[in-house]
């Protein structure tokens, strides 16, 4: 089986917990993790006599969305009953937006791949639109029994779909990470997939060039990017195995079993009018004024795009930088109030500790950015030092392991403490390079017979000797003079 052959077509659906107080129907809290039941009111557990009241922040996230990917915000939009039965649906229907949604169209910009290999493309959106979310079926602990809580019920969704623009699972999975990002940093949903609160159902089907679209096959449920990619590269395989061996792809609904790493079919997929939709005849139609579109737009946060080109047009940096330090609204918030206190001209060493050592560190003991122990003004101390010549960079790796222990409150205590000022003084460099010197003479002897290596070594000895704390700058200047370079 070879992939060339064929072409894979993948879209997405995402379903984003909105992070309101309350539920989008009813005052019911929408807090994670209280016991099973006790947060289902009358409206959520569909007693007779309730009626539904749209919740105004949920709206208000939505038109935060739709304003963040360019689409259009429907003035006017209608949620309508998708019928269907299962225990954990109090209603028999769940409320959601069909033929009128309250987001239409819009498109997000992913970047796929690292290095010079990296490209960027543009994913176009279909809708996003507001629902409320099922239950929870519990499987265990019930003694062969299942139980149900209602919890979920009611928890506000946006449901975001895409266009079927992706081609391959490392695109899928980028643009579920570029959407991740941006629901966050609008703030309107706190992305935690281990809860639930971000999960994307793949849509994925093969074709041969030139063929029509092939019947696709829905992945339900991926909560993690991990699984995202093991989930869809497991299909596109099993699918082009399928139609080589002379079968058919039937439209299904599929599990993923991280366990084995395959999909396993859930239930033949239903179409729209299998859910005979029709308008929800206890809500009116959302009606969205152009004054309130006015009020969140003034409120929106300066956006990734626009944040990057700023970086890059005001401080120089690259579109790889400017991609990194936008990649989450905390990183571009620490980068921002460092150099808030560092300077314009610290932008570029800024951005190399924050997605080098800094990002490295955090990733080594899996800790978020909000819980980094060194902090921006400390970041920025450090590289203030670098850039002025106290310390070199060497040191400065000492400084900010000190800093990540908690040794001092900031850079200029952790030097004085530890004397790891640089020594820049010409008069107490020589005497440590004339001792390298006369202890390498063969070194001194290759350096002099053309191989630079050898100069590295020199230098390496030298400030080895210094116990980093010479001039990097200095020892290579005073060296060359030396060996009469």
């Amino acid at each position: 089986m070879s992939r060339a052959n064929w072409e894979v077509v993948i879209g997405l659906e995402t379903h984003a917990q909105l992070n309101t107080a309350s539920k989008i129907f009813s005052g019911a809290s929408t807090a994670f993790g209280a016991e099973p039941n006790v947060q289902a009111s009358p409206v959520d557990l569909a007693l007779p006599g309730v009626l539904p009241v749209m919740n105004r922040a949920a709206v208000e996230r939505a038109i935060r969305f739709g304003l963040a990917i360019g689409a259009t915000v429907a003035p006017r939009s209608v949620f309508a009953r998708k019928n269907y039965f299962y225990p954990d649906l109090p209603k028999g229907y769940q409320i959601s937006q069909f033929e009128l949604p309250v987001v239409q169209g819009g498109t997000l910009t992913i970047r796929v791949g690292e290095g010079e290999k990296a490209y960027e493309k543009v994913v176009r959106l279909t809708r996003a639109h507001l629902e409320e979310d099922a239950g929870k079926s519990l499987h265990e602990d019930f003694h062969g029994m299942s139980g149900i809580d209602l919890n979920r019920a009611g928890t506000p969704l946006l449901e975001i779909v895409s266009e079927p623009d992706m081609s391959s699972s490392a695109e899928a999975v980028a643009y579920a990470r570029a959407l991740h990002a941006l629901v966050r940093w609008v703030d309107i949903c706190d992305g935690n997939m281990q809860e639930g609160s971000f999960r994307c159902d793949a849509n994925v089907s093969v074709r041969r060039p030139g063929e029509p679209l092939g019947t696709r096959r829905e992945i339900k449920n991926l909560n993690s990017f991990r699984f995202l990619q093991q989930a869809i590269d497991y299909e596109i395989q099993w699918q082009i195995e399928q139609i080589e061996d002379g079968h058919k792809i039937q439209q299904a609904t599929v599990l993923f079993d991280p366990d084995t790493g395959e999909t396993r079919m859930m239930r033949s997929k239903e179409d729209a009018h299998d859910y005979r939709y029709f308008p929800d005849p206890d809500l009116p139609p959302l009606v969205i004024a152009a004054e309130w579109m006015d009020e969140v737009r003034r409120a929106m946060p300066e956006l990734p795009g626009a944040l990057a080109a700023r970086l890059q047009n005001d401080y120089g940096l690259s579109a790889y930088d400017a991609a990194g330090l936008t990649a989450s609204r905390e990183t571009a918030r620490y980068f921002t109030d460092a150099l808030a206190i560092a300077g314009a001209a610290q932008a570029k060493p800024l951005a190399n500790w924050i997605m080098g050592e800094l990002a490295a560190r955090l990733n080594r003991e899996e800790r978020d950015l909000a819980d980094s122990p060194v902090s921006p003004a400390q970041l920025a101390g450090l590289v203030a030092r670098i850039a002025d010549n106290t310390i070199s960079n060497s040191i400065a790796k000492k400084v900010f392991d000190a800093l990540w222990n908690g040794e001092g409150a900031d850079a200029d205590a952790i030097i004085e403490a530890q004397g790891l000022k640089q020594v820049t003084d010409a008069s107490a460099i020589e005497p440590i390079i004339d001792e390298v010197l006369a202890a390498n003479p063969k070194s001194v002897e290759e350096y002099r017979a053309g191989k630079e290596k050898a100069f590295n070594a020199l230098v390496g000895q030298v400030m080895k000797a210094s116990k980093g704390k010479a001039s990097p700058a200095q020892v290579n200047e005073l060296l060359k003079k030396k060996l009469g370079g």
